[in-house]
């Protein structure tokens, strides 16, 4: 039999039971549909990863105090923030320190429902070396520092119920005007609830020390390693060993990794739904040769041999295999496309995974179909004809 013969055939075969032939094809689609949303979901999300972290950069460093070896809370030298910025490759230093105040929408409310909201000390120089964008209004500048004047971030906004600059809040004892409004800022989310205030106005109007509580660094994205090494010791020349240095990017990468991690989980919640299809589909094809026995009697006794039957079984099996496969893939490009433009990512569908998921459907079929073709072309015209 010619190859164009054996798929009319086989065409023909499936075309008799049409329904059971699709909810055949549906648990092989189903399959491969999870598979390539899955890997296309994916794709996207870590698209959408690495263009935070191309916009972003990855040369953010943050600089906290550890602790003693009493382990009591260490501090950092005021002066810490000037002998950042001397070293070579460092590019930007900004400061944040803390403040012990809490911020309210009133003085009517109690002091201790702070709402999650802490206040902070802050460089006028944080917004860009955190590379923040402003959501209203304009950040603390020399002038604005050192009186009470107070950029919230995005969620201490929100909580406070903060839509527009001009506003104030009851901040420590006193009533502090909202000069601006932060977009969140991902590199820092302990900037999105937190109250700004300028350091010189932390010292004068809150009684601070003027200490930093955390310094982010920017530097040389050639020398982001070699100026992490130094760090520790510049802050804090006299106790090192008391300063932590981490790397906020670092956390993205973790999560893309936890990411993968789950890809997989769900990948293989994929291949057991096509292990399933693929039952599915031997189970309908063992069912359609004791049904069509006579069918195959008659075409061994019109001449037919072992082999034209079982290709026509199998043949029947792949393209089972194959129509539900077509369906899996334009299914989950599907839902990849409209899970990702419903969080504003780029569309991301691997052209390895719809690939991979058709030459899965037909390895499936073929295991699957091999069994019925071989019973089918086991069976004698005799025996077959007895049913006729």
């Amino acid at each position: 039999m010619r190859p164009r013969d054996l798929l009319g055939v086989a065409g023909s075969g499936l075309g008799t039971r049409r329904l059971r032939a699709a909810l055949s094809a549906l648990g092989i689609a189903i399959g491969i549909a999870a598979m390539v949303a899955v890997l296309g979901i994916s794709e996207s999300s870590r698209a959408d990863l690495l263009a935070q972290l191309d916009a972003l950069g990855t040369n953010l460093l943050r600089v906290t105090p550890g602790e003693t070896f009493f382990g009591d809370e260490a501090k950092l030298p005021k002066e810490s923030v000037g002998m950042l910025r001397r070293v070579g490759p460092v590019e930007r230093v900004a400061a944040t320190g803390n403040t012990g105040a809490s911020v309210r929408r009133s003085d009517r409310i109690p002091e201790a429902e702070t709402g999650g909201i802490s206040v902070l000390a802050a460089d006028p120089e944080l917004l860009g070396t955190l590379g923040g964008e402003l959501a209203a209004g304009r950040f603390l500048n020399r002038a604005t520092a050192r009186y009470p004047v107070v950029v919230l971030g995005a969620k201490a906004a929100e909580r406070l119920g903060i839509t527009a600059v001009g506003r104030q809040v009851w901040l420590g004892d006193r009533w502090f005007t909202v000069a601006g409004i932060l977009r969140p800022v991902t590199l820092a989310p302990e900037i999105d609830r937190a109250a700004l205030v300028g350091f010189p106005a932390a010292e004068a109007l809150l009684g601070t020390d003027g200490s930093p509580g955390t310094v982010y660094v920017r530097a040389d994205p050639d020398q982001v390693e070699a100026v992490r090494e130094v760090l520790p010791a510049t802050a804090s020349p006299a106790s090192p060993n008391e300063v932590r240095v981490s790397r906020p990017s670092d956390a993205l990468a973790a999560r893309a990794a936890a990411n993968s991690a789950f890809t997989s989980l769900l990948l293989g919640l994929g291949a057991v739904a096509l292990l399933v299809g693929g039952v599915g589909i031997a189970n309908v094809m063992v069912i359609s040769v004791l049904e069509r026995r006579s069918e195959i009697g008659l075409r061994r006794a019109l001449g037919a041999t072992k082999g034209h039957v079982g290709a026509q079984f199998l043949a029947e099996a792949l393209l089972l295999a194959l129509a539900g496969g077509l369906a899996g893939v334009v299914l989950g490009a599907t839902v990849t496309a409209v899970y990702a433009l419903g969080r504003g990512w780029s569309v991301v569908v691997p052209a390895p995974a719809m690939a991979g998921g058709l030459l899965a459907a037909l390895a499936i079929g073929a295991v699957a179909g091999l069994y019925p073709a071989l019973r089918a072309a086991r069976l004698a015209p005799t025996d077959a004809l007895r049913t006729v």
